[in-house]
């Protein structure tokens, strides 16, 4: 099958791989422009733009898909379909109506709950048991489409990165089976019920709000664990907590309970086991709070 592959960050790796191996014609790959990125600001490819280069693939980077020479080299690709994902931009109608068969998204949750840009974080920090990867043929509305394919998994307790990795995995999985069939897959209308939006992750919902109780603050961690890193603020000093537990014991929400950095929350209390001050490595609380004291009683931000 002729495809042209549209995906930017490492969740879309995978996918692309999986095309690949099945041995499909990618006449082309599209994916966001290269970004500053390390300590020059350097221009960075993205993930799946180094991927498709070193398998000497055309790589197209456009600003825009709206421009009409953008949509008239898409069209001039003769697609039989495109498959998309975690591209990060808007496909106008003309290039969603480009390709025989349509574009074809991986969208890493079920939906229709958590319809938009964050699904996975979204769905750590509302205590979802399960998520998983859905099939979609796109149209024009926001992860509207019809449901081609879908397939589940628990998050336990998972963070944002460990289960990006694994719905990667199971989405290329997926959308590699689904094509072989899909001439005979119709697609299933989204239900109405049940419809949950996943917004942009913001910078501030980064940081530890210890009003929470115990297990929304744990959750918090594993949402953004291990970017952007939930924070907190001492003494000037913003310090990250990759990884917590949750205690029953209680006290002032955002007091230092103990010399092992027991945090009261406004049930319950968390208890770090890995963090990371600015420009360190990440380290245990003990590691933290032999050069860098935070005494029990003193209050975080």
């Amino acid at each position: 099958m002729r495809i042209a592959f549209m995906g930017t960050p490492d969740f879309a790796v995978p996918t692309l791989d999986a095309l690949l191996a099945a041995g499909h014609d990618v006449a082309a790959v599209y994916s966001q422009p290269p970004r500053p990125a390390g300590r020059g600001k350097g221009l960075k490819p993205s993930p799946v733009q180094q991927r498709a280069e070193a398998a000497g693939i055309a790589v197209r980077t456009p600003l825009s898909l709206k421009d009409r020479d953008v949509q008239d080299a898409f069209a001039a690709l003769d697609l039989d379909a495109a498959v998309v994902a975690a591209y990060g931009l808007i496909l106008p109608p003309a290039i969603l109506e480009a390709p025989r068969r349509g574009c074809l998204n991986v969208h890493a949750s079920l939906l229709p709950r958590w319809r938009g840009a964050a699904p996975i974080q979204r769905a750590i920090l509302a205590g979802d048991a399960v998520t998983g990867v859905t099939i979609m043929r796109m149209e024009r509305g926001l992860d509207t489409g019809p449901m081609l394919a879908a397939r589940e998994t628990e998050i336990d307790e998972k963070n944002a990165g460990a289960l990006t990795a694994e719905l990667a995995g199971m989405g290329a999985d997926l959308m590699r089976t689904m094509l072989e069939s899909l001439a005979h897959t119709p697609g299933i209308p989204q239900p109405q019920a049940g419809i949950t939006y996943a917004p942009k992750i913001e910078k501030h919902e980064a940081r530890i709000d210890f009003g929470r109780s115990a297990v929304e603050v744990e959750r918090q961690v594993r949402a953004f664990a291990p970017a952007p890193g939930a924070f907190i603020l001492y003494a000037g000093e913003r310090i990250k907590i990759h990884f917590a537990e949750v205690s029953e014991r209680g006290g002032a929400p955002g007091t230092v309970l103990d010399e092992r950095l027991a945090i009261a929350c406004g049930v319950g209390s968390i208890m770090p086991v890995l963090v990371q001050r600015a420009g360190r490595a990440a380290m245990s609380p003990a590691e933290l709070l032999r050069g860098f004291p935070i005494p029990a009683g003193a209050r975080l931000e």
